[in-house]
C-alpha cells in the first residue's frame, strides 16, 4: 500500500497538437497487437447515410415546415422514463456566474495537465492505492515476488494491467463491497526481468494466462475514506483456466467446436476483457477485445472463407508475439481455428457466487466488445449497448425478450442472467441533418450549431431467425461484423465505453479517435465523425428509443484543445474547460454528470479523468479531475457520493528498456511499477465535487 497523499499544485503545459496519441509501442504491440499499425479489417464500402439521403431537410428547417422530427420522436423523452431535456438543450438557469459554487458533483478546483509520476487529485483531496499486480486475493496466495514468479502464485494474486472496475454492495450500510476488476492484458517484457520474446518459457505463459480474467475482491470502506482489502468468502480469480459456459443462440454451433470441446459449449478462460458495467441484478458484464493478437499462424489457414472471417476480426501472420501456440494447440489457428470464434463476446459473472461458473452470452454479438452496459425500460425489458473498439467500425444494441424480475437474490440474478440469450442484435446507422458540404472534414460546426441528426436500428438477428441475407442466425452471432457490414452500418470512430445515463436516460460513447478518418482508400469525415485525422476523438449523446429501431444523437465533445477551433464543448465557453484527447471509459455520478477517462492524450499530459455536465448552463464544462502516473492509461472509473477509484493500467510501460522503467508507481523509491487501483475521497469527509 501506498501512503496517502495530499494533492500538489502543478504548473501548466504547453498543449500541441502536432502528433499523435501518446500511446507507447509496447503498449500498442502487447494491448492490441499493433492494430493501428496495421489496415482497418473493414474494407466494406459501406456508405454514410447521408450520402444516400442527401435531400433530407435539416432540423432547423423541418421544424420550420411541420415538426418532422417532433412527429417521428414525439414520445422519445417518455421512452427513458425521465422528464429530460433535448440533447443539446442548455436547460434552464441564470448562468455560470450566478453560481456561489459549480454543479453539485464537478465542483472542485481542476488539476492542470502535468507530467508527474504520481496521481495528482484536487485540493481537498486524499488518496490510497487499494490493490496492486501481484496482492493477495484468495486464501494462500504469497506476497508477491517480481524476481521468483510463479503460475500457482499468480492464479491466487490480483491479476496484471487492471481495466475495467465495479463496486458491488454486500450491505445496506455499503461499508462492505466486492470490488471487481478486468485484467485486460499482459505485457511480458515488463513482467519477468529474464523474458525473451523469442523464447519464452512454459511457466513464464502459464503466468500471463494466470494474469489474465477478472479478481472478485471484498474491500471495507474506512471511516473517513478509502477502501481496504479483506479476505472474505467472495474473493476469487478468474483466468485463462477458469470454464465458461457458451450460451444462448450460438451455443454449440459447429463453428465453435474444437476438439477439446465437441460440444461447443465450454469455454477455458476469458481474455483481454476491457471495460464493463454492474447490471442491475448484481453481476458484472465483461467484454473481450483484441482477441485476435495471441492467435498464431493464421497464415497457415487456406479455406477461403475461413480466411475471409479471420481476416474480418484482425487474425493475422504466422507466430504470435507471446508464442503461446508453442504450449497449447488451442492458440494454434492452424490446428484449432475455431477456439478463434470462442473469443470476443460479452462474458457476465455472478460476483456473489463464488462458485458460480461465468457465462459467455453469444446473443450480443462477437466482435471486439470495448464492454457491455445495460438499461431497462419501463415495462422491464433489458436494453444492452456496446461499442466494436476498431477504427471503422459500428455500435450494437440489444434488446431483450423477457423482463426483469427485482432485486438481487439468486433466484432473480439467474432469471435476469437469461435475459442476455433471449433477444434482438441491431447494428447502428447513423443520419446527419446538415448539407455536405458544411462537413469538411475541419471541425467546423455546421450552420445549424451542432453536429447532430437522427439514426435507425438495424435488426440483424433474433433467436434463431437472421434479418441479413445470405447469413445464417449463429452466423449473425459468430461473424457479427461481417453481417453489420452487409446491411451497411455507419462506419465510426473506434466506438469505445457506452454508457446508459441512470438520470436522463440517454446514451454516452466514447469515440476514442481514428487518425484514417479521411485518408486515402478510408471513408471520409461525415456528421457523425466530422474530423479528418481524428486523433482526439469526441464523445457522443443519444436519445434513443431503447426497445425501438429510431433514435437522435449529437455529439457532446469534440475534444482537444480548446484553444482549437475543430473542438467543441457542448457549446460551452471553451475558455473555461480542461484540455480533454482520447475519451476511453464513461461513467456518472448520481447527480447525472459525464466521468470520462482518457486513453492516449495527444496534449502533452498524462491521462486523467475528467467530469462534465449534460443538462443545464455547464453543460459542455469539462473539468480534469485527476491525471495518472508516467506511461499509465485512466480506466475503470467508479463515481460514489463520497470516493472515486481508477484503475491505473500500464504505468511506466513508455520504457525502451524495461530494467529502467520511466515510472515507479506505486510503491516509490527504485521499484518496479506494476498497475493498480486508485482510489480518491475528500479530506475530512464530505461528497466529491460539492464544496
Amino acid at each position: 500500500m501506498s501512503s496517502h497523499q495530499d494533492s500538489g499544485r502543478v504548473v501548466p503545459l504547453p498543449l500541441l497538437t502536432s502528433h499523435s496519441a501518446s500511446r507507447s509501442a509496447t503498449t500498442c504491440r502487447y494491448r492490441c497487437g499493433d492494430a493501428c499499425a496495421h489496415d482497418a479489417p473493414n474494407t466494406s464500402d459501406n456508405a454514410y447515410f447521408g450520402d444516400v439521403v442527401r435531400n433530407v431537410l435539416s432540423r432547423r428547417k423541418a421544424l420550420r415546415t411541420g415538426g418532422a422530427l417532433a412527429l417521428s420522436f414525439g414520445a422519445a423523452t417518455a421512452l427513458t422514463g425521465t422528464a429530460v431535456a433535448a440533447p443539446g438543450d442548455r436547460g434552464h438557469g441564470t448562468g455560470p456566474g450566478d453560481r456561489p459554487h459549480g454543479v453539485p458533483g464537478t465542483d472542485f478546483q481542476p488539476v492542470p495537465p502535468n507530467t508527474e509520476d504520481r496521481v495528482v487529485i484536487p485540493e481537498g483531496y486524499e488518496q490510497d492505492v487499494v490493490i496492486g499486480w501481484g496482492d493477495p486475493v484468495v486464501p494462500g496466495a504469497p506476497e508477491f515476488d517480481f524476481h521468483n514468479q510463479t503460475a500457482a502464485a499468480q492464479e491466487k494474486q490480483f491479476g496484471y494491467n487492471n481495466d475495467f472496475a465495479g463496486l458491488i454492495p454486500l450491505n445496506g450500510s455499503g461499508k462492505r463491497n466486492l470490488l471487481v476488476v478486468n485484467h485486460e492484458y499482459t505485457t511480458e517484457p515488463h513482467m519477468f526481468p529474464d523474458y525473451d520474446e523469442e523464447n519464452p518459457t512454459e511457466e513464464q505463459v502459464r503466468i500471463a494466462w494466470a494474469a489474465h480474467g477478472l479478481s472478485v475482491v471484498e474491500v471495507q470502506r474506512e471511516r473517513g475514506g478509502g477502501l481496504t482489502p479483506q479476505a472474505g468468502r467472495h474473493n476469487r480469480r478468474i483466468t485463462l483456466n477458469t470454464e465458461f459456459e457458451l450460451r444462448g443462440p450460438a451455443a454449440g454451433s459447429d463453428h465453435l467446436k474444437t476438439s477439446a470441446d465437441p460440444t461447443g459449449t465450454k469455454v477455458l478462460g476469458t481474455q483481454n476483457n476491457c471495460a464493463g458495467s454492474v447490471t442491475p441484478w448484481g453481476t458484472v458484464l465483461s467484454g473481450e477485445e483484441n482477441v485476435n493478437q495471441y492467435f498464431g499462424n493464421a497464415d497457415q489457414v487456406t479455406d477461403p472463407k475461413t480466411k475471409q472471417r479471420l481476416d474480418r476480426y484482425g487474425f493475422s501472420g504466422g507466430a504470435s508475439d507471446r508464442k503461446w501456440e508453442r504450449f497449447d494447440k488451442r492458440w494454434d489457428l492452424a490446428q484449432e481455428p475455431n477456439e478463434a470464434n470462442r473469443f470476443g463476446w460479452v462474458v457476465e459473472i455472478d460476483p456473489n457466487d463464488p462458485d458460480s461458473t461465468p457465462v459467455k452470452h453469444t446473443a450480443l454479438g462477437r466482435f471486439k466488445h470495448e464492454g457491455a452496459a445495460v438499461h431497462v425500460t419501463r415495462d422491464r425489458r433489458v436494453v444492452a449497448y456496446s461499442g466494436d473498439d476498431e477504427r471503422f467500425d459500428y455500435i450494437y444494441k440489444f434488446v431483450s425478450n423477457g423482463r426483469m424480475k427485482p432485486g438481487r437474490s439468486a433466484h432473480a440474478r439467474r432469471h435476469n442472467m437469461g435475459l442476455l440469450d433471449d433477444g434482438t442484435l441491431y447494428v447502428a446507422k447513423f443520419r446527419g441533418d446538415s448539407p455536405e458540404s458544411e462537413i469538411d472534414g475541419s471541425g467546423k460546426l455546421p450552420s445549424d450549431g451542432e453536429f447532430d441528426g437522427t439514426g435507425e436500428w438495424i435488426a440483424l438477428a433474433s433467436g434463431d431467425r437472421s434479418f441479413v441475407p445470405g447469413f445464417s442466425a449463429e452466423e449473425v452471432y459468430i461473424f457479427t461484423r461481417l453481417a453489420a457490414d452487409a446491411v451497411g452500418a455507419t462506419k465510426m470512430d473506434r466506438p469505445e465505453d457506452i454508457q446508459p445515463s441512470p438520470v436522463n436516460g440517454r446514451i454516452y460513447c466514447a469515440l476514442t479517435n481514428n487518425s484514417n478518418r479521411g485518408s486515402a482508400g478510408n471513408a471520409a469525415p461525415d456528421e457523425v465523425n466530422p474530423r479528418i485525422g481524428n486523433k482526439h476523438g469526441h464523445v457522443l449523446e443519444v436519445d434513443d428509443e431503447h426497445t425501438g429501431t429510431r433514435f437522435r444523437w449529437n455529439l457532446l465533445l469534440v475534444c482537444g484543445d480548446p484553444n482549437d477551433p475543430s473542438t467543441y464543448f457542448g457549446g460551452f465557453d471553451k475558455s473555461e474547460v480542461s484540455p480533454i484527447s482520447c475519451p476511453d471509459n464513461v461513467a456518472f455520478d448520481r447527480h447525472g454528470n459525464l466521468w470520462i477517462s482518457t486513453d492516449g492524450n495527444a496534449l502533452d499530459s498524462h491521462d486523467g479523468l475528467f467530469a462534465v455536465p449534460v443538462e443545464g448552463p455547464e453543460r459542455g464544462k469539462v473539468k480534469q479531475f485527476l491525471t495518472v502516473p508516467v506511461g499509465a492509461e485512466t480506466c475503470g472509473p467508479v463515481i460514489t457520493d463520497d470516493l472515486v477509484t481508477v484503475c491505473v493500467q500500464h504505468p511506466g510501460e513508455d520504457a525502451e528498456d524495461p530494467s529502467r522503467p520511466t515510472s515507479h508507481w506505486p510503491d516509490g523509491g527504485d521499484s518496479r511499477p506494476r498497475p493498480a487501483v486508485a482510489v480518491v475521497w475528500r479530506k475530512h469527509g464530505g461528497e466529491i465535487g460539492q464544496r
